[in-house]
């Protein structure tokens, strides 16, 4: 199975070397990864102006068969009433006694990357063994969680302690697939399946709806990059951290993602309203290929995007917009943010 040695490799050996110095250490173990039988998660929510799909989200966590440990709400800045409703929502929160509730308000909109970033950090200072992150439009089942956890935990008794993240099976509305979080499976896929664990596929990328992290992943690792702001920040971190080990989905761990349409995305479909959203994916996947990947990849990645630009009639004005996202994707490179207690 190809590990990936370069970046991800040099990321988690200097990681290594920054737990064996933490003071935590001899709560964490002997060896760094080391499953125990602790459970403790927080659940991190990331929301901007989504208030109603909020107030969803918040009660299909209130069901959970297995209740998290802490609930973190990320507000980012939002404008349309979500503070009021926080303010109120703790005051009346229906688990008090049993899940700490935590809510992070930020000063300004830092997208759902840095969101998710502050809400991560802020797990990890609370001292959970595990974060659990998802959009403020994911509705998980009742024991999408409990599965969560029980398919991660047979998947590193069976294979690896050093598997670093599990992640739902993300349905549309209609129950359908959700197309665009799929997540992308390794060559030998099925090799969990073989060994009779058949809800358990093996994967190198996920997005961030519905995505369980262990503690000692963030401290070898680091977060996600804050500065991405959107998109391509899920795919970048899920693949930074399988790059020693591969992750796993968990199909029996159903969320509904509760987007607009149903459908996939790709550079030929880049309009007026849309284009803001485009311009953050190709200067964050273009730094990608080009700064932790090669030039190789990132040529190759522009010429798929310029062709499907222009194969989708893309209008003119749209294109060289994008084409200075590529150019700025060359000198946008930020480091890895380490939590910190």
């Amino acid at each position: 199975m190809d590990r990936g040695a370069g970046t991800a490799s040099r990321v988690f050996k200097e990681g290594i070397g920054r737990l064996l110095l933490h003071p935590d250490v001899g709560r964490m173990g002997a060896v760094m990864n080391a499953v125990d039988n602790r459970r403790n998660v927080a659940a991190v929510v990331v929301t901007f102006n989504r208030l109603e799909k909020l107030k969803k989200v918040l009660a299909s966590l209130e069901s959970q068969t297995f209740l998290p440990e802490a609930l973190i709400i990320v507000d980012n800045a939002s404008t349309d009433g979500t503070a009021d409703y926080l303010h109120e929502y703790k005051g009346v929160f229906p688990l008090e006694g049993k899940v700490e509730l935590r809510i992070v308000t930020l000063p300004k909109n830092v997208g759902g990357a840095g969101g998710f970033s502050a809400g991560m950090r802020e797990g990890y200072r609370m001292g959970v063994d595990y974060v659990w992150i998802f959009d403020d439009d994911g509705y998980p089942k009742p024991d999408a969680l409990e599965k969560l956890i029980g398919g991660y935990e047979q998947a590193t008794k069976a294979l690896s302690p050093d598997i670093p993240f599990a992640c739902s099976l993300i349905k549309y509305i209609d129950g359908t697939i959700s197309e665009m979080n799929n997540p992308v499976p390794t060559w030998d896929w099925g090799r969990l399946r073989a060994m009779g664990l058949r809800d358990l596929v093996l994967i190198n990328q996920a997005s961030f709806v519905s995505v369980l992290i262990p503690r000692w992943v963030m401290e070898a690792y680091g977060l996600p990059y804050k500065e991405y702001f959107i998109w391509f920040d899920d795919a970048e971190y899920t693949l930074r951290i399988s790059g020693d080990c591969p992750g796993v989905q968990v199909l029996d761990s159903v969320v509904v993602h509760d987007m607009g349409e149903n459908k996939g995305v790709n550079f030929s479909m880049i309009n007026e309203k849309n284009a803001w959203k485009f311009a953050y994916g190709i200067r964050n996947q273009g730094s990608y290929r080009l700064h932790h990947k090669s030039l190789a990849h990132y040529l190759l990645f522009c010429a798929q995007v310029w062709y499907a630009m222009r194969s989708g009639g893309v209008d003119k004005k749209l294109r060289r917009q994008m084409y200075c996202k590529m150019i700025e994707a060359m000198r946008f490179n930020p480091s890895i943010d380490y939590p910190q207690l």
